[in-house]
């Protein structure tokens, strides 16, 4: 896998995509655990393969469109490509994945939302630590120290929200569920 490109590295956050993508193929069954983990190390080596020449940690959302992974009515082909090499069909990838999700893997950032009108959420992070090192956050809690950062930026999903938006948001009420 090339996990690093002359930019810097993007292991990371392809690896949080990844795993939020590999979760619901885990979650929703049919899927053994080898070939989750065959799935995930596909889509880890397409992504950066596909990634490699439009990583810009210096510039975070030039490419960002490029690096979008889309599901909306019609598969994202990088997802399709790692679902075949475990023997999905296409219809059983729409039945394991959101029928409406974006994914945008940024340097520095990867967040994403399900429906057109979803709440963007963010699944990992970095921010500026010592020594110009980047440490970094998920929703798993993990925490790591990846490479220099570049100069504060705005992120791609808080440009989209205050630029991009199309259609006015509509308002969902939560529901927690203990046992």
């Amino acid at each position: 896998m090339h996990t690093l490109c002359a930019r810097g590295t993007m292991k990371p956050e392809i690896n949080a995509a990844v795993g939020f993508l590999s979760r619901f193929l885990r979650v929703k069954g049919h899927v053994n655990d080898r070939q989750v983990q065959t799935f995930s190390q596909s889509l880890q080596d397409i992504l950066a393969e596909q990634y490699k020449h439009h990583w810009f940690p210096e510039k975070p959302c030039k490419g960002s469109g490029y690096r979008c992974i889309r599901i909306n009515h019609k598969m994202d082909p990088l997802v399709w490509q790692a679902g075949q090499r475990i023997g999905l069909t296409i219809q059983q990838l729409y039945l394991l994945l959101p029928s409406e999700l974006t994914l945008w893997v940024d340097p520095f950032e990867v967040s994403y939302r399900i429906g057109e009108d979803g709440s963007i959420c963010v699944l990992y992070e970095s921010q500026p630590g010592p020594a110009g090192m980047t440490t970094a956050s998920s929703t798993s809690g993990n925490s790591m120290v990846v490479s220099p950062m570049v100069d504060s930026h705005i992120s791609c999903k808080e440009e989209l929200m205050v630029l991009g938006r199309t259609s006015p948001s509509k308002a969902y009420n939560m529901m927690t569920v203990s046992s």
